[in-house]
């Protein structure tokens, strides 16, 4: 099992900026598949983006493509989330996940990650 630490959220008001961070266990990180994943209240859990730690390879939902950016430093063994001009409805607990395997066109899916982390809120107001 891989343990994920996430950290970084917080308040911003519309139009900042914040980087969230995911910190993981487990000697094969450099050949990992890493997604960042939403959820807001009373809304389902939606991926936001994914990387392929070997490659660099990312992947990103239309609503955050051109604002957010998925990086990981794999010497830190960790995944980065930058988020720039944000909006309220990036409100959300967000969480980092981890695949063991992963086909890149089903990146948002889920259900077929293997472990997350415990979450951090992320709050913009208007």
């Amino acid at each position: 099992q891989v343990q994920l630490v996430e950290s970084g959220g917080g308040s911003v008001q519309a139009g900042g900026s914040l980087r969230v961070s995911c910190a993981a266990s487990g000697s094969t990180y450099s050949r990992t598949c890493m997604g960042w994943f939403r959820q807001a209240p009373g809304k389902e859990r939606e991926g936001v983006a994914h990387i392929y730690t070997g490659t660099g390879t990312t992947y990103y939902a239309d609503s955050v493509k051109g604002r957010f950016t998925i990086s990981t430093d794999n010497a830190k063994n960790t995944v980065y989330l930058q988020m720039n001009s944000l909006k309220p409805e990036d409100t959300a607990m967000y969480y980092c996940a981890f695949a063991r395997s992963l086909s890149g066109t089903r990146w948002y899916r889920a259900e077929l990650y293997n472990d997350w982390g415990q979450g951090t809120q992320v709050s913009v107001s208007s």
